[in-house]
């Protein structure tokens, strides 16, 4: 069996080793997948000396199948639908309407939670680096890679520290660059590949923002 990682902190390191040629840019941005994804990211953009935030995306789940994604909500106001799937099964705009509305009260108590008053990090023009703590379906971080391209930044990073090798190929159709850094074969599940894979929680998510935040704000002041 290939190695797995300790935990989200030691595959964070060991993304960070992956993304070096990022290091100390000022266009560059962590975005992190919340709530797993955070305490990976926050070692990397500690690493690369880059600021952190958070891009909350919420599926919109097809009706009876939540598992299918019909579409999905993020940070900013941003909206996609899957119109393939929207048509296929019939779905009316006043239903849609309801799926996200009841996912948008969701996302914004996240940002609530996570932010502490703090607006999102603006990322038009900039390089992103999004980070989860690995793929299974993709389809979170394919609908997060959609609704961050509506805003327009320079360059959008996948970058996470396992998964499938399809899901990493698949990415590079929608993402400008893809770092994966452990494609085990069979891949079955992210959790395989971490011996602690507890879940993250909100305080957690906070606690890391708000670290990353003062430690940004401290070098920026240097």
């Amino acid at each position: 069996m290939e190695s797995r990682f300790e935990n989200r902190i030691e595959a964070g390191r060991f993304l960070a080793r992956r993304l070096q040629e990022y290091k100390n840019r000022p266009d560059v941005l962590v975005l992190a997948l919340p709530r797993g994804g955070v305490p990976v990211a926050y070692e990397v953009a500690e690493n690369l000396n880059a600021p952190l935030d958070v891009l909350i995306v919420r599926k919109l789940g097809a009706p009876g199948h939540e598992e299918l994604a019909v579409g999905a909500i993020a940070s900013g106001g941003v909206y996609v639908l899957n119109r393939d799937v929207v048509n296929t099964l019939h779905l009316s705009d006043q239903h849609l309407q309801q799926i996200a509305a009841r996912e948008q009260r969701e996302l914004e108590r996240r940002e609530q939670a996570y932010r502490d008053g703090r607006q999102p990090a603006e990322v038009e023009g900039k390089t992103v680096i999004l980070i989860d703590d690995g793929l299974a379906t993709g389809a979170t971080m394919w609908a997060a890679v959609e609704a961050l391209r509506q805003r327009n930044p320079a360059k959008i990073i996948v970058a996470v520290p396992t998964a499938s090798a399809d899901i990493c190929r698949a990415f590079r159709e929608i993402a400008d660059d893809v770092v994966c850094g452990i494609t085990p074969d069979p891949f079955i599940a992210v959790g395989l590949w971490y011996r602690e894979f507890d879940q993250t929680t909100d305080d957690e998510v906070r606690t890391l923002l708000a670290r990353a935040e003062h430690h940004h704000s401290a070098e920026r002041k240097e």
